[in-house]
């Protein structure tokens, strides 16, 4: 009887290991569950904005596809840093995501190296979403009808020269021109885009760096001057304005971006379901016409080339700020 039980355990053994197997791989993968309720993505920045409505037409797309609503939520404060914050502490499931611009991830880190989020540490990029770069503006008043002319008149006057900004991102790249020209000009601080343009038009500024979308209409109206792009190529909102490597610049070229990040740690699988995603979304045609139609190009990316970027922007930018001793404006 006893050899009998034993040959019979024996026995079983093999079906009851492809019994087990057979429910392992019955069982959906995290992948294949997700997602399996909504979705929130947490936008730093105020409801009709730039970024919002950015997140607005991709949320509505990914939760056609994904079949489950993906809400946008928004938790404005701190330039963003807030909205930043409660994602980084948030659960790491894919199920609260940020759409963050570089300037929360990039710009803000470096001057503020003790925020109580790590733009490394504390997430995990899921994909790019959309690039834009920034124009140099003049007054169109001026004698200054190129980058060379630009050049020419800081250096000749110095006590002239200053430019304007509303946010770390306009300071740092207008900072970096000044360097790779060795220009001199005097920063001074504004709530908005759309302000410094103004302060440009009424002749209280020489230049400014702005983004194509508030700078549009004072340029096809003549009150200020476009002298160049900083994208690899020339954008089709401006065509006629030259890129920063076709003056003679290619060390002021580069393209500011949104990205879509998760919490460190989201299982790699549910990343890379996100991250096909959003290359699904940003290649449909309507949905490059609508963000074109806001001044910025739909754009993707893998989890790892996001990564890459981040950690590039984070070294290139913070050699900016340490050499021209970039701080926070009171």
């Amino acid at each position: 009887m006893k050899l009998m039980t034993t040959i019979t355990r024996i026995r079983l053994y093999p079906f009851l290991a492809m019994l087990s197997l057979g429910l392992t791989l019955s069982l959906p993968s995290r992948a294949q569950e997700f997602p399996s309720k909504p979705i929130k993505i947490v936008v730093g920045q105020g409801a009709g904005g730039g970024i919002d409505t950015l997140t607005r037409v991709v949320a509505q797309k990914l939760s056609d596809h994904m079949g489950q609503p993906v809400v946008i939520e928004n938790k404005v404060g701190a330039g963003g840093i807030i909205g930043t914050e409660f994602v980084a502490k948030s659960p790491s499931d894919g199920y609260t995501l940020l759409m963050a611009p570089s300037g929360n991830m990039v710009f803000t880190p470096i001057l503020m190296p003790k925020l109580r989020y790590n733009p490394i540490k504390d997430f995990t990029p899921v994909s790019l979403v959309a690039t834009f770069p920034l124009v140099l503006l003049v007054n169109s008043k001026l004698p200054i009808y190129n980058v060379s002319d630009l050049i020419n008149y800081m250096k000749a006057n110095p006590s002239k020269s200053n430019y304007g900004g509303s946010g770390p991102a306009f300071q740092f790249s207008s900072e970096l021109f000044k360097l790779k020209t060795n220009t001199p000009a005097e920063f001074i601080q504004y709530k908005s885009t759309s302000e410094s343009i103004t302060a440009l038009m009424a002749g209280d500024l020489l230049f400014c760096m702005a983004d194509t979308g508030p700078a549009i209409p004072a340029i096809t109206s003549a009150q200020v001057r476009a002298l160049a792009v900083t994208s690899p190529n020339r954008i089709s909102s401006l065509p006629n304005v030259p890129t920063m490597s076709e003056v003679g610049l290619p060390q002021v070229e580069f393209k500011l971006w949104s990205g879509l990040f998760a919490p460190i740690g989201t299982p790699v699988a549910v990343i890379k379901k996100l991250e096909a995603e959003v290359a699904r979304v940003t290649k449909m045609p309507e949905v490059i016409a609508l963000l074109n139609n806001n001044n910025v190009q739909a754009a993707s990316s893998t989890s790892e080339e996001l990564g890459h970027l981040l950690a590039q922007d984070l070294q290139r930018w913070g050699q900016v700020q340490e050499t021209a001793k970039i701080s926070i404006q009171p």
